[in-house]
């Protein structure tokens, strides 16, 4: 027999840039499997912080990485109740925005990488409210989005950008094929697609000049 129960738990995020009287960006940023916020914040420290204002969410799970035991990781998610999982994010992530008072805030940016963009878009479908934009990097596009979702996508998101490297190791001819389908049907003509010659790895100064066209 399985049950479940609810019970409050506490986490943690990293705040890069604070909001300020200047901040015309506010970016929401979810790190791939095996980061720590910590740590993933080193990537966004070439963004303008007059301009843009960087939060940085932590994946709950944390985990040993390698055999020695030394190093931290952690994910958002996995195939086991992945459901339930996923509510438990939504439910941080809303706490996390009612507590920097960005509910209703048209200047974010969500960025997910790799894991990160899976939690990025799903999140953006439960917020429901219009944001800047939407930046998925080096990471899969949920399949169960539909043509539903879609037609709410381009509601909500004022730019939709697609980062992929050709050099990513984890990225087959077939993964190719899967994710082009996703953007073509969430997306259309309406997503901006760059193909850095980069292995799975953040490019940050494609972040430096994509924050520079907002």
């Amino acid at each position: 027999m399985v049950k479940t129960i609810s019970y409050q738990h506490t986490n943690s995020y990293e705040i890069l840039n604070p909001i300020i009287e200047t901040t015309e960006n506010i970016w929401v940023c979810f790190h791939g499997l095996g980061y720590l916020a910590q740590f993933f914040k080193k990537y966004f420290t070439g963004l303008d912080p007059l301009k843009n204002a960087v939060l940085v969410l932590q994946a709950p799970s944390k985990y040993y990485l390698g055999s020695n035991f030394k190093h931290v990781g952690s994910s958002w998610l996995t195939r086991v109740d992945t459901d339930q999982e996923m509510k438990n994010n939504l439910n941080y992530i809303d706490a996390v925005l009612h507590e920097e008072g960005l509910n209703h805030d048209k200047r974010l940016v969500l960025m997910g990488y790799s894991q990160g963009v899976s939690i990025a878009t799903r999140y953006l479908l439960h917020y429901n409210l219009p944001i800047k934009a939407l930046v998925m990097h080096s990471g899969s596009i949920p399949n169960e989005f539909n043509e539903l979702d879609a037609v709410k996508f381009k509601e909500l998101s004022n730019r939709n950008i697609h980062i992929s490297g050709t050099r990513d190791e984890y990225v087959t001819t077939d993964v190719i094929a899967r994710e082009n389908q996703k953007i073509e049907m969430l997306f259309g003509t309406e997503c901006e697609i760059h193909r850095p010659d980069i292995k799975h790895e953040v490019d940050t100064a494609l972040l430096i000049d994509i924050s520079n066209t907002f």
